[in-house]
């Protein structure tokens, strides 16, 4: 009792240790638990590990084979929960990057591995490309720590999780399909057979996926499931899925998690929210507990073994070699720059699904007596501890050096999705402004994406704006709801993560009575005129975003000051000649040069500047 519940403490204080020293969580847990594994055997009294994952007949957690039958089903939780993650149009530009990535970056890695192994080490050709299998891999709990602590571009982040997230199971496939050409003794009709189960894997992996994606849809939109039950319910039939794919053909359910949780994430389903923070936990969770018994599974013979030059020597070519080849032949022709391209052949840290199979395989093939399978697990983890250590500690040094932090950060996002963000943030969106609208009303959400617009159905009051990815770009705020309690407390949180250029909020109309704008700088208001209830009223009678040019600082101040004394029109912001758009903070220092234009919202005004008289005719 006191090993496992040791187990879960560290794991939960390794993820402390991760997040308040921003590195991956892998790094510290990977460490634990070779500290309470092998390394224990040299503290302890009687040279026993003080955690030991499989049973020997004296003690250990897990008898036989079950300490991996629960490795795989954790990985296929996880593996589901990053599959909710991924959203169609993040791809809109980079899925052909991604599909080459996933094929031919993975064929790239799994040949040359193959081959370095066999030359550099001295393994058996099967047990190379067992070896090369494992490493293709890279993994999304890794990755994603790094990625929140570096401001990138929207493309290279995407690129790396989703590589990171689809790629788990190709390298699975890959490593299941050389396994079983081993442990068949390398028949020469081997070939044929690897074809058929590569289909059958296939074929199952996205049919069963896809099945059971719906199924869950379907039952939680009619409210089949009661409420209280709706997570076990998920969890349930993600194992179910993957357990059912995986007795079809071995090792498709790891495909067919992946392809459900895509299918639910791109779902309009209602409670997805409430899904992803439960699997999330979940998954950290499982995580905390299965770095520390695969590493405390190691021993330390079995470090021994990968403690030379040797070793050194194939992790350089791994990193230094292999990844920058796959990326720089799998982006040609993409709009990646080269520094972009460099970042992401630096960024290639392995993960849990590495770790795992190469624990399953490793033991399998030992116990088969087969030479050189004593290497798999130590050296599977020696790419793992080396790929996430030398990340976790270089990647924003390397992200300075190649230049691909992003310079300013133009990203605006707008909590509330109502009419008038909608319009505000598509206008922007169309002149190529990074925005993405918040609102807990799955309706505003909806007709949100309809229009194209990036937008999350969440609250400011959970932590989830800070901790995603996609927001990385932002440095802009924009408080827009009809709850002035809100407004307030988005700035208040949100201020210094993704407010730093401007954060700005409509003021209530209790402020707009009482003239507090006056006694106060204009830059910590969206409008010094309008607040929600007008606003909405201009846009329900004027739904259009105007533009009205202007050439000189003097016409700018006197057509600002006409238009703030009138309630149906609303001066936004001010474009200049380069199409770049920015809030009216402070109008008095506000360059202004011939190409400039007032963007407005409401009645249209006259070529003088004036409000235009409604057409008697009409």
């Amino acid at each position: 009792m006191l090993e496992l519940a040791g187990i879960i403490v560290l794991g939960i204080l390794a993820q402390w240790v991760a997040w308040k020293f921003k590195i991956p969580a892998i790094l510290p847990l990977i460490l634990i638990g070779l500290f309470v594994g092998p390394v224990s055997t040299l503290i302890s009294e009687d040279g026993s590990q003080w955690i030991q994952p499989i049973y020997d007949g004296k003690s250990g957690f897990f008898p036989d084979q079950n300490l991996f039958y629960f490795v795989s089903l954790a990985i296929g939780i996880i593996l589901f929960e990053g599959g909710l993650t991924l959203r169609r149009g993040e791809v809109a530009k980079i899925g052909p990057v991604i599909g080459k990535l996933i094929s031919l970056g993975s064929a790239v890695t799994f040949i040359g591995g193959g081959v370095a192994a066999h030359y550099i080490f001295g393994l058996d050709w099967r047990i190379a490309f067992l070896f090369s299998a494992l490493i293709i891999v890279t993994g999304p709990t890794v990755i994603t720590p790094i990625l929140r602590n570096i401001p990138l571009k929207k493309d290279v982040s995407a690129v790396l999780k989703w590589e990171g997230i689809l790629i788990d199971p190709i390298g699975a496939l890959v490593a299941v399909l050389v396994f079983e050409f081993i442990s068949v003794g390398g028949d020469a009709g081997y070939t044929k057979q690897a074809l058929i189960e590569f289909g059958k894997i296939i074929l199952i992996g996205f049919s069963f996926g896809i099945s059971g994606g719906y199924a869950l849809y379907y039952s939680i939109k009619k409210k089949f499931i009661p409420h209280y039950l709706l997570n076990v319910v998920s969890l349930s039939v993600v194992l179910l899925i993957f357990v059912e794919s995986d007795v079809f053909a071995h090792e498709s359910g790891l495909l067919a998690v992946v392809v459900m949780g895509m299918f639910l994430g791109n779902s309009d389903l209602p409670s997805l929210k409430e899904l992803l923070y439960f699997k999330e936990s979940l998954s950290v969770l499982l995580i905390s507990i299965l770095f520390i018994l695969l590493a405390a599974n190691i021993s330390l013979d079995d470090l021994l073994l990968v403690y030379n030059w040797e070793t050194a020597i194939l992790l350089a070519v791994i990193i230094f070699v292999l990844r920058p080849m796959a990326v720089f032949l799998s982006t040609t022709g993409s709009s990646l720059k080269t520094n972009e391209k460099l970042f992401i052949s630096w960024v290639g840290p392995r993960g849990i699904v590495a770790a795992g199979i190469a624990s399953l395989f490793g033991t399998k093939l030992v116990e088969q007596g087969i030479p050189g399978a004593e290497y798999i697990t130590p050296l599977v983890f020696a790419v793992v501890l080396v790929t996430v250590l030398l990340n976790a500690a270089t990647a924003r040094v390397f992200a300075s050096i190649v230049g691909v932090f992003l310079k300013s950060s133009e990203g605006i996002i707008i909590i509330g999705a109502s009419k008038v963000s909608r319009l505000i943030g598509n206008y922007l969106a169309k002149n190529n402004r990074h925005v993405v609208l918040v609102d807990t009303n799955a309706s505003n959400i909806e007709r949100a994406r309809e229009l194209g617009l990036e937008a999350i159905n969440g609250s400011i009051y959970t932590g989830d704006l800070t901790d995603n990815i996609e927001l990385n770009d932002v440095g802009y705020l924009l408080a827009m709801t009809g709850n002035s309690e809100i407004n307030k407390q988005a700035i208040i949180k949100y201020r210094d993560t993704l407010g730093e250029n401007g954060s700005f909020r409509l003021m209530s109309g209790d402020e707009m009575k009482n003239d507090i704008a006056k006694d106060v700088h204009r830059n910590e208001w969206f409008s010094l005129t309008h607040d929600y209830v007008k606003l909405s009223e201009v846009v329900s009678e004027y739904p259009s975003i105007q533009e009205f040019p202007v050439q000189s600082k003097a016409q700018f101040l006197k057509l600002l000051a006409h238009v703030e004394e009138k309630d149906n029109v609303v001066a936004l912001f001010l474009k200049n000649e380069k199409n770049h758009i920015d809030l009216i903070t402070d109008p008095e220092n506000m360059e202004i040069s011939e190409g400039c234009q007032l963007v407005y919202l409401g009645k249209p005004l006259d070529p003088e500047g004036e409000a235009k008289r409604p057409d008697k005719s009409t």
